[in-house]
This record gives structure tokens, sequence and C-alpha cells, in this order.
């Protein structure tokens, strides 16, 4: 698996993978907020944040995660000094092979090499499976940064703290 920052190429496969991984939590009674909108709009992503792919060997995007830097309009939850990532996305097909669980950790290793001191994200209460993984790499709920962006939209936040380092 490959992992790179995406190019112009990729955003509209990575606008539908991640439409595609998003829609048993988005689909139903949901009120439409625009949300699919922004899932589908990489290229937004790209220009605003840092827009990061997994690839198959072939070349083929598996899926990605926005790592979203100070100052970037992404940003939700962080504070000065900490990391943030969204819309990790796995296409339906290459679940379960790893994928997300590479995505994550090349996010929090591209925070730790830049200073941060932890990582902070906010999940649909439903991805359960995605809060399991924040679970195996360290992250612990953080109840008080939960919010809601619309009615019937609950958002689950989660931190990673990273251990000092020893000068």
């Amino acid at each position: 698996m490959l992992l790179r920052l995406a190019t112009p190429e990729d955003h509209e496969v990575v606008g539908r993978a991640t439409v595609a991984a998003y829609s048993p939590f988005i689909g139903g009674e949901r009120p439409d907020t625009g949300y699919v909108e922004q899932l589908r709009d990489a290229a937004r992503r790209a220009e605003e944040a840092d827009l990061w792919v997994a690839c198959s060997a072939d070349g083929a995007v598996l899926g990605s995660v926005t790592i979203c830097p100070e100052g970037s309009p992404w940003r939700e939850l962080a504070r000065p000094g900490e990391g943030e990532f969204r819309m990790l996305a796995v296409d339906p097909a290459a679940q379960g092979q790893g994928v997300g669980r590479a995505l994550v950790e090349h996010a929090l290793a591209h925070f730790r090499v830049s200073g941060a001191s932890g990582v902070v994200l906010c999940s649909m209460a439903e991805m359960t499976a995605a809060h399991a993984l924040y679970g195996r790499l360290g992250f612990e709920r953080e109840p008080a940064l939960d919010w809601s962006p619309a009615p019937g939209v609950e958002l689950l936040s989660f931190r990673l703290t990273f251990a000092m380092q020893e000068s």
C-alpha cells in the first residue's frame, strides 16, 4: 500500500469513495445538511488541508484522510499545538484490509513529527468500527468536546495525547 498526497486526478474517485464509505451513516432520516457535497468535494479539501490517499500496488485509490493543519478551515476541535484529521474514509470494497489503520497511523506520525502535543477528532456516533480503531491506537473519548452540527447528528470526540519525549 502506498500513501501519498492526493493529486487533482484523484479528486473525483476520492469524493465517490468518501461518499460511499459514509453512506450507511448519512442516509435514512438525517436532514440534508449539505454534508454529502462536503464529502464529495475532495478538491476543496486538498486545497484547504492535506488530503492523503492510500493506493493499491496498481495505483487504485483505496481510501483517504484529511489532515487539518493549523489555520485550515477544516479544523473543528483542535487547539493550537494539537493535530486534527477528518473524513477518514475507506472505499467499501477495501474495508477490513488495514487501509483505515494505515491512514490514521500516517496522520499520527505527521503530527508527531510536526511537534503536536496530540490529536483530536470527532466521529459520528454510529461509526463504531472507527471508534474501535481509534481505541486500539490509544485514543480516548473526550465527551467534553462532543457536539451536534445539525439536528439528529451527534459527533463523539476522541483525543490522543502524545507522550512527552525526553531531552
